[in-house]
C-alpha cells in the first residue's frame, strides 16, 4: 500500500467520523463506540514510520473503524444495514453488533499474528494460531468488561451502548462471534499476510 493510499484512508476515515458525529442517535453511545477509532488512529499516525503495518492490516483497520463509526452513529440496535440483514434471514433481532463482534475477531487476530511475527516471540504455526486465538479471547472478555462497567456507572443511560436487545446470551454470541472473526483471519488470509509480512522484512 503507497502513502498515498493511507493517507486516502485515514481521510476517509476522518470523513466518516465527522459525519457520524454531527447528528449521532445518542451522543454518549457514539463517543463509546468510535473511542476505538479515536485511540488507535493518532498511535497508527506516529507509529508509521517506525512500525509500518502491512497492507491487510491497515485496510482491516479501516473497515473495522467504519463498522465502530456507524454503529457509533445509529447505535448498533438500529442500524440500517442491521435491519436489512434481519429481514433478509429473518432474524429475531437487528443483527449489526455481532458484525462489529466478528470484526473484534479478525483485525485484532491479524494484528496480533503480525505482531508476535515481526517481534520473533513465538516459533510455531500451532502456537502461533493458538496465541492469536487467545489474545483476542482476552480482548473481547476486557471489551465485555468494559460494557458491564458502563452498564454499573451509567444505568439505563448504558442500554444504547449495550446495545443487548433483551438478548440474555448477548455476552457469549458476542465472545463467540469474535473467536469465528480470529478463526476466519487465520484460515482465510494467513498466506496473503505472510507474503505481505516477507516484503515487509526485505526493506
Amino acid at each position: 500500500m503507497t502513502s498515498h493510499q493511507k493517507i486516502l484512508l485515514l481521510l476517509l476515515t476522518l470523513l466518516a467520523l465527522t459525519v457520524s458525529g454531527w447528528q449521532p442517535y445518542d451522543r454518549v453511545t457514539w463517543l463509546l463506540e468510535v473511542i476505538p477509532v479515536l485511540i488507535v488512529m493518532p498511535l497508527l499516525i506516529l507509529s508509521h514510520g517506525r512500525f509500518p503495518l502491512t497492507s491487510l492490516l491497515y485496510l482491516g483497520i479501516f473497515l473495522h473503524a467504519l463498522v465502530l463509526i456507524l454503529g457509533g452513529a445509529y447505535t448498533y440496535a438500529r442500524a440500517p444495514l442491521g435491519f436489512d440483514l434481519q429481514q433478509w434471514f429473518e432474524l429475531s433481532r437487528n443483527p449489526y453488533d455481532k458484525i462489529g463482534h466478528f470484526f473484534q475477531g479478525l483485525v485484532p487476530a491479524l494484528a496480533c499474528r503480525e505482531i508476535l511475527l515481526r517481534g520473533h516471540h513465538v516459533q510455531g504455526k500451532r502456537m502461533l494460531a493458538f496465541l492469536v486465538i487467545c489474545v483476542v479471547l482476552a480482548i473481547s472478555a476486557t471489551y465485555e468488561l468494559i460494557e458491564w462497567g458502563a452498564a454499573v456507572a451509567l444505568g439505563q443511560g448504558a442500554d444504547e451502548f449495550l446495545g443487548t436487545q433483551g438478548d440474555p446470551w448477548d455476552t457469549q454470541s458476542d465472545m463467540f462471534c469474535a473467536l469465528i472473526g480470529a478463526i476466519s483471519a487465520l484460515l482465510l488470509f494467513t498466506p496473503l499476510h505472510d507474503r505481505q509480512l516477507a516484503r515487509l522484512e526485505q526493506r
